[in-house]
């Protein structure tokens, strides 16, 4: 499950005024969850027979398969993670010191369905491999990527001199531009960087 849960993108949630990451995977053997409000990350596994004995304790009156359950979970959670809300499910988190519980309402089958994700803090090798590595290996390939840019933009500006400087010109002014000045954009980049993290 947490190999499978490797391959699922991270998705912004929001529940009340809290907002979160999280991933998911859900299998007919169990579920993952990993949520993270960006200062503490908390994760719950369970397998089938976890899933069995908790639906039996919250939903008495549904007499259905292990499987129906984890299969409704799914269901609730995907469109959750993708931004697809349903009006008819609830979602509320409760965060206490050292755990987050997750409480989810709906209906199956016609009947009341209530489920609690009950999420304890993550260990730190997990929290390395589905978000610090990540997060490392991407900021590292966006550096890279900035530096192949600039890189290009400097031999722009060096083949348009060079254009000018042999007496070529511009049929439309408008697209006149000026030579790259990589130390001003990565002050203006800082700035609005700042600006919209406050």
């Amino acid at each position: 499950l947490e190999s499978s849960l490797l391959t699922q993108p991270w998705a912004s949630v929001c529940f009340g005024e809290s907002a979160f990451l999280a991933k998911a995977c859900f299998r007919d053997t169990g579920y993952i969850l990993l949520i993270s409000n960006l200062s503490s990350v908390w994760y719950e596994s369970a397998n089938a027979e976890a899933v069995g004995q908790r639906s039996k304790e919250l939903n008495k009156r549904l007499m259905v398969h292990v499987s129906s359950f984890l299969q409704r979970l799914s269901n609730l959670m995907c469109p959750l993670l993708a931004g697809q809300l349903d009006a008819a499910t609830s979602f509320s988190c409760h965060l206490t010191a050292g755990s987050l519980s997750l409480h989810v309402k709906s209906d199956l089958s016609g009947l009341p369905f209530y489920w609690d994700f009950h999420c304890c803090p993550a260990p730190v090798e997990m929290v390395c491999r589905h978000l610090v590595r990540p997060l490392i290996r991407m900021s590292l390939a966006l550096q890279y990527q900035v530096q192949e840019l600039t890189s290009l933009l400097f031999q722009k500006d060096a083949e348009i001199e060079d254009y000018r400087e042999s007496g070529a010109t511009l049929s439309r002014d408008r697209l006149r531009t000026e030579p790259f000045q990589e130390e001003t954009f990565q002050q203006n980049f800082m700035a609005e960087v700042r600006s919209s993290t406050i």
